[in-house]
C-alpha cells in the first residue's frame, strides 16, 4: 500500500508543475480544474512500474507515463459530454461548470499535450510508443461507441459487453504498461506478457466496478449503491440476468425498467439477481480475468521483480465490498 501511496504522491506533484498558459481562460482554466480532481492515477502508475522492471528510472520514464494520464483524462472530459454527467469525483464536470463547447477543446488539448509528452522521449523509441499509444486512442473510441450502441439494444451479449470493456478501459492499461516496457527497451515477448497483464486487468476492475455500484459499501465506493441500477445501464450483471431470467423474471425486470421509486427498484432488482446467483457469476468472470492476468504476469522472466505490480493487481482486486 505504501508503495502505491508513494507513486501517487509522486505523479500527483508531477501534476501540480503542468504550467497552462494564461490566455484564452476559457480554454485553460477548465484543464487547471479538471487535473486537481484527482483520482486513482493508476495508469501512469503502471508505466512506472513497468518501466522500473527493466532499470528505467522515474525520471525516464514520467513523460510516456503523464502522456497516458492526459489521454486518460481527454477521454474523461468527452465521455462526460456524451453521458451527460453532471459530476466527476463528486464535483461539477468541465462541461457543467463551463459547457459542452469549451469541455471539447479543453479536452482536444488534453490529446495534443500527451503527443507532446510522448515525443520528449528518446528519439529512437518514438516510433513504437506512438504506434502503441494511436492503437489504443483508437481502440478507446470503438469501446466508447460500442458503449453507446448498447444504450439502443436489448440483445446485448456477455461476450461483447466484455469486448466492449476490453476497448473502453482496459486497453489502455495494457498501453501503459506496454510503453514502460518499450522504454525499458525489452523483449517482444516481455512488452506482450505486461499487456496482455494490464488488459485482463482491466477487465476484472471494470467487472469489479459492476458489482460495487450495486453489492458495494456506499462510503468505500464514494457512490450511491445501486446508480447503474437507476439509470438503466447495461452491464455485466444486467445482461446476465436477462439470460438466465425466466419469463416471468423478464416481464419483471422489464417493468422495473419504469419504476419511479429509488429504493423499489434497487431491492427488487437485487432479489432477482440473487435468485439468478447473478453476483456469484460476475465474481468468477472477475476471477478468471484477474488469474489470466496474473498466469501473464508470470511470463516475465523470474529474474526479474515484478513485486510492485503483483501489489497492484492484489489492492485493486480485494477493494472493499
Amino acid at each position: 500500500m505504501n508503495t502505491i501511496e508513494n507513486y501517487s504522491k509522486l505523479i500527483e506533484k508531477e501534476i501540480a508543475t503542468f504550467s497552462f498558459p494564461s490566455s484564452p481562460a476559457n480554454l485553460y482554466d477548465p484543464l487547471r480544474y479538471f487535473m486537481t480532481l484527482g483520482g486513482k492515477r493508476m495508469r501512469p502508475m503502471l508505466t512506472l512500474m513497468s518501466a522500473k522492471l527493466f532499470h528505467k528510472s522515474e525520471a525516464e520514464s514520467m513523460n510516456a507515463a503523464l502522456a497516458v494520464e492526459l489521454f486518460h483524462n481527454f477521454s474523461l472530459i468527452h465521455d462526460d459530454i456524451m453521458d451527460e454527467a453532471p459530476l466527476r469525483r463528486a464535483k461539477q464536470t468541465v462541461h457543467e461548470k463551463w459547457n459542452s463547447n469549451i469541455a471539447i477543446l479543453s479536452g482536444d488539448v488534453l490529446f495534443v499535450k500527451a503527443y507532446e509528452l510522448i515525443c520528449k522521449n528518446p528519439p529512437h523509441l518514438i516510433p513504437a510508443l506512438m504506434q502503441v499509444f494511436n492503437r489504443t486512442a483508437i481502440e478507446v473510441c470503438e469501446g466508447q461507441q460500442m458503449d453507446m450502441d448498447f444504450e439502443t439494444r436489448n440483445d446485448v451479449s456477455s461476450e461483447e459487453y466484455i469486448e466492449m470493456i476490453r476497448l473502453k478501459t482496459s486497453v489502455l492499461l495494457g498501453c501503459a504498461l506496454e510503453m514502460g516496457a518499450i522504454l525499458g527497451e525489452t523483449s517482444a515477448e516481455n512488452r506482450k506478457a505486461l499487456y496482455d497483464f494490464g488488459v485482463h486487468l482491466g477487465i476484472a476492475f471494470q467487472i469489479q466496478d459492476d458489482l460495487l455500484d450495486l453489492y458495494g459499501n456506499p462510503e468505500k465506493v464514494g457512490k450511491k449503491v445501486g446508480g447503474d441500477v437507476l439509470a438503466n445501464k447495461k452491464t455485466l450483471l444486467s445482461i446476465l440476468a436477462k439470460s438466465k431470467a425466466s419469463e416471468k423474471q423478464l416481464t419483471q425486470l422489464s417493468f422495473l425498467q419504469n419504476e419511479q421509486n429509488d429504493t423499489e427498484k434497487i431491492t427488487q432488482t437485487r432479489s432477482i439477481f440473487e435468485s439468478l446467483q447473478i453476483q456469484e457469476l460476475c465474481k468468477e468472470e472477475m476471477s478468471n480475468h484477474y488469474s489470466f492476468a496474473m498466469t501473464a504476469l508470470s511470463r516475465i522472466p523470474q529474474s526479474i521483480s515484478y513485486k510492485e505490480l503483483e501489489e497492484l493487481a492484489e489492492f485493486l482486486f480485494h477493494r472493499d465490498y
